[in-house]
């Protein structure tokens, strides 16, 4: 007994140690499993999709989309619950062979299997919340505006015209000419799907290696002044927004001039839509590709140039949306809001991938300073 009661505390010294290795084992094994992991958790977003492949994806997204023929091209806009409007472009898709004039208006509905096309009738308003009202044209009836009618079934749009001739387009998903473009050797490599090491904000989604906005801002921790920059964003499938509810955000250059970012797909290509430059200057043809299809945008950028407290040189700005060239060497007039304090043009700055409620997806993004 007295050997078994000297044992004893030695045996508990022993278990209670070993406890403590185990542990030890197991945070070891649980940092090693963390490492490298953004444990912030996505938002829930209602009636939004960020994943093309996502199963749950309303049958309303399988019909919304690009289709082109010879000589034509449409664009398909979701409204939401089976309805859609659809924008014909005589001579082809916009950027590529569209006149930049002509447009016609098609109401649609989802039926079995299929939706059916008749012409936009009645009193309309941009972008209005309600199928019956909304028009994807400022100006209702558009320039153009004929009685045409259609199906789409199958992945094929079938346009019967004013004139009931028979118009067939098939559904394309273009992409851009500078997707998946490399850095060169002289790049600064802010973001290649490894981690978001460089940046402050968002979530590192490690599945679908991008950076999630998260409906927040994220800013690079490096600072720019003179640069060429490559990116690559997508949007999501929010079908019952409109407007800046849609996919916004915004690619800020040094943090005060915005590009921005939203699903304005089959839109105007206002400033305050997809590849306008925020309060200043509309695009002279909307590039837009449709919601969760990965976009691009490649910007040459010259900062201000400050004497003091006064700007004597303004910023200049050229972009290319999807490959195409929508403002040439354009002189930025000023900050347009949202970003850093106005007292700051003319100072290096961060990138800023603004989160304005919306789950916006990055990628790709390098930066090649100018000497």
């Amino acid at each position: 007994m007295a050997l078994l009661r000297t044992a004893l505390p030695v045996l508990a010294a022993a278990l209670v140690g070993l406890a403590g290795l185990a542990a030890h084992g197991a945070d070891d094994a649980k940092k090693d499993k963390d490492k490298g992991k953004d444990k912030s958790k996505l938002k829930k977003w209602e009636n939004t999709w960020t994943d093309p492949d996502d199963k749950t994806l309303p049958a309303d997204f399988e019909y919304q989309g690009e289709y082109k023929s010879e000589g034509h091209g449409c664009q398909v806009i979701a409204l939401d619950k089976g309805r859609f409007q659809a924008v014909v472009f005589p001579g082809g898709l916009p950027g590529d062979g569209w006149d930049r004039k002509n447009r016609i208006l098609m109401d649609g509905q989802l039926g079995d299997k299929k939706v059916t096309f008749a012409a936009a009738e009645g009193k309309r308003s941009y972008k209005a919340s309600g199928w019956e009202k909304f028009s994807a044209t400022e100006k209702f009836p558009p320039t153009g505006q004929k009685s045409y009618s259609g199906e789409i079934e199958g992945g094929v749009l079938t346009i019967t015209t004013d004139e009931k001739s028979k118009l067939t387009l098939k559904k394309v998903k273009r992409q851009s000419k500078t997707m998946g473009k490399k850095p060169p050797d002289s790049a600064i490599v802010l973001f290649d799907g490894t981690n978001k090491d460089e940046w402050t904000g968002g979530v590192f989604d490690e599945v679908k290696k991008v950076i999630n906005t998260n409906g927040d801002d994220v800013r690079s921790k490096k600072n720019f002044t003179n640069y060429s920059v490559h990116l690559e964003f997508m949007t999501p499938f929010r079908p019952g927004e409109r407007d800046q509810g849609r996919g916004n955000s915004g690619f800020y250059q040094v943090d005060t001039y915005e590009v921005q970012v939203l699903d304005s797909f089959g839109l105007e290509g206002k400033r305050n839509e997809c590849g306008g430059i925020y309060k200043w200057r509309d695009c002279p043809v909307n590039a837009c590709y449709p919601p969760l299809t990965w976009q691009t945008y490649d910007v040459d950028f010259t900062n201000a140039v400050k004497d003091g407290d006064k700007i004597v040189k303004k910023a200049r700005i050229t972009v290319r949306h999807n490959g195409v060239l929508l403002h040439d060497d354009f002189e930025l007039p000023g900050p347009n809001g949202g970003g850093r304090d106005d007292k700051l043009e003319g100072t290096p700055g961060p990138f800023k991938l603004q989160g304005h409620g919306n789950p916006v997806q990055y990628r790709n993004v390098w930066v090649v300073e100018k000497k």
